[in-house]
């Protein structure tokens, strides 16, 4: 069976798969940024005794955690610009494109999963900390960003990888709007030239050494900043 493989069309394609790659390793850590960003804001106003807060975040977390991710792209990239021609009274106003409608949704979406991760992590923060924080005159704010933030973070570092390895397999759903990431340069290279288990089967290696070494490395990270039981 595997005497008949045609070895040569992945060297042949090694170029136009590097650019896939790039793409989605790019499009993972923008969105794993912003998601980061807005997953932090949304955790403070889940935590927030504030209702006008922590009413809309909930709803938010809830309805995103609850949407297929592919249905949450094919909203930016259709409703986005019907939205911009509704509102700028322009029949003819563009969207923002496949890469930026891809990217907001991304970003939108793990921001939903970082928050409930965030939240978790601000909560395994002792109490006394914040307290001590007060004590020593420092305003809530100054609490967050300087004492219960910092410590809440280091201990989330692992999990927020681990989901960031889930993105970077998500970003494979970005063909729905047209986009060529490392599966869909794959892909295309397998039904253009007929060599779909060729393709296929070195797409499957790299996403399994990639996501395999990553999840490695967190778990050796986590061994090390986990403190001794």
């Amino acid at each position: 069976m595997f005497s008949d493989l045609d070895y040569d069309v992945i060297q042949r394609s090694l170029p136009y798969l590097g650019k896939g790659m790039l793409f989605s390793l790019g499009l993972t850590l923008l969105a794993m940024l912003g998601g980061i960003v807005l997953g932090t804001l949304l955790a403070l106003m889940r935590l927030s005794s504030f209702r006008i807060l922590r009413l809309p975040a909930s709803g938010y977390v809830n309805l995103l955690r609850s949407t297929p991710l592919i249905l949450v792209i094919f909203w930016f990239y259709f409703l986005v610009p019907i939205a911009v021609k509704y509102f700028s009274g322009n029949s003819y106003a563009q969207g923002i494109g496949p890469f930026h409608s891809a990217l907001i949704a991304f970003t939108l979406f793990e921001a939903a999963y970082y928050c409930e991760i965030i939240r978790a992590g601000i909560q395994s923060v002792p109490a006394g900390q914040s307290q001590a924080a007060f004590a020593l005159g420092l305003t809530y704010p100054q609490a967050m960003i300087k004492v219960v933030l910092p410590q809440a973070f280091r201990n989330m570092i692992p999990i927020l990888l681990t989901q960031g390895i889930i993105l970077f397999q998500d970003t494979s759903l970005v063909y729905v709007v047209g986009l060529t990431d490392f599966m869909g340069a794959a892909s295309k290279i397998a039904q253009r030239d007929g060599r779909l288990v060729e393709m296929y089967l070195f797409a499957a290696l790299i996403y399994f050494i990639l996501c395999f070494s990553t999840s490695y490395c967190v778990k050796r990270l986590q061994s090390r900043i986990s403190p001794p039981r």
